[in-house]
């Protein structure tokens, strides 16, 4: 049986063709009040030539999230073709940390509107697709064979997340297949930490950030360090493991400090302190030379183009604040998790907050996101984090 067809403009048509792999209601140029919400169809210039096929949003401005550009059957065989391919792919890149790391990252592997984390024998998924959630027992079923060697435990669904909202989906949470403990104790490059997959950030915790947490563990010897949004104490207890002489950690949510707390005690580790306040607060309260190593982790100021000069102004306030209180000669590591502040904003920002200081940034190292999150060069929603270590010194 063939699948429903959708026409797109030439507009939309030139975005496809350049890689991109969703279908924007904007670029329609056919009516599609007749299908079935979720169905797959294949999209079509308004010439006949055929560009992908996927699953059809009748209510997201994503109409059509595309996972063949090759005229193959979305079923079963596909998914458990691109699961184990992407399974595949973590083994060659992360075979130090396969008990914890992104099994699957949606566009990146193929499989748009899926994330699959994995904690341990425990598998955390979120859907934001409304026709993957039509038919997730047959994904779910396919990625349980693909990591069927793995001995996989449990499948806990964190679909809680408000994009689903704009799919026509309900929010919840809870286990889809088996069951476990809901809160997993990994080991992160051998540091051990407590994951709350069921009211943690995101699917339990930040798994993009794990190599340069390592980073920042090599560099934290003997240091005075400062962690701003620590959360659950990610980077300080990767400074405190790499033998750091002290480290603060600072966040506004206390729940998170006292999930950090008792990672630090999992890993005995005693030279590291959590301070509630609010970052932006806390770092006007700091005086000159108080840190040899800052850490700026900041969430999402912006999500939206609309808001990227307010996040702009955000993210220039603290790295000026941190820039201020290191000692001569100390390290600032910064990033920001936005896809819509890009490089070179973030870089602009960069380079005026040190100006208006009066330092000098000599770069250690510029890093993206894990391994296990790939970048799609033809899909910039996928390259989102921006990653800068330097040493700050007094402009001469």
């Amino acid at each position: 049986m063939k699948n429903p067809i959708v026409k797109i403009n030439d507009k939309g048509a030139e975005f496809l063709k350049n890689g991109q792999m969703w279908m924007y209601a904007n670029n329609l140029s056919s009516d599609i009040s007749s299908l079935d919400n979720g169905c797959i169809v294949d999209i079509e210039t308004e010439k006949g030539e055929y560009l992908g096929t996927g699953y059809l949003s009748k209510e997201s401005h994503i109409t059509v999230r595309i996972f063949s550009k090759k005229h193959e059957t979305i079923d079963y065989s596909f998914f458990l073709k691109m699961m184990q391919e992407a399974w595949k792919y973590r083994k060659s890149v992360e075979p130090d940390n396969l008990d914890n790391c992104r099994v699957i990252f949606g566009e990146a592997d193929g499989l748009p509107g899926l994330t699959v984390d994995r904690y341990n024998r425990v598998l955390v998924s979120q859907i934001t697709c409304f026709g993957l959630e039509k038919n997730k027992d047959v994904l779910y079923k396919a990625l349980l064979e693909a990591l069927r060697e793995e001995h996989i435990q449990a499948i806990y669904e964190r679909n809680d997340v408000k994009s689903r909202e704009k799919e026509g989906l309900s929010l919840y949470k809870g286990f889809y297949y088996g069951i476990a403990d809901t809160v997993q104790v990994i080991s992160e490059n051998g540091l051990k930490l407590n994951v709350d997959i069921e009211n943690g950030q995101k699917t339990g915790y930040f798994l993009d950030q794990k190599s340069n947490r390592v980073l920042i563990r090599h560099l934290a010897r003997g240091k005075k360090v400062l962690d701003c949004f620590t959360h659950t104490g990610g980077f300080a207890l990767n400074a405190a493991l790499g033998k750091a002489k002290h480290v603060t950690a600072v966040d506004v949510s206390l729940t998170a400090l006292d999930e950090g707390k008792a990672n630090a005690k999992l890993n005995a580790l005693t030279n590291v302190e959590f301070v509630q306040a609010d970052v932006f607060d806390y770092l006007d309260t700091l005086k000159n030379n108080q840190f040899d190593l800052i850490i700026l982790d900041p969430p999402a100021f912006t999500k939206s183009r609309k808001t990227v000069m307010k996040a702009y102004n955000g993210y220039k306030r603290i790295n000026k604040q941190a820039m201020q209180v290191l000692r001569n000669g100390g390290y600032l590591a910064t990033c920001s998790c936005s896809r819509y502040m890009e490089c070179s904003l973030l870089e602009k920002m960069l380079r005026e907050s040190a100006s208006e200081v009066g330092v000098t940034l000599k770069q250690i190292s510029v890093t993206q996101q894990n391994a296990d999150h790939p970048i799609l060069w033809n899909m910039e929603e996928s390259n989102y984090l921006k990653f800068y270590i330097f040493q700050v010194v007094e402009a001469k």
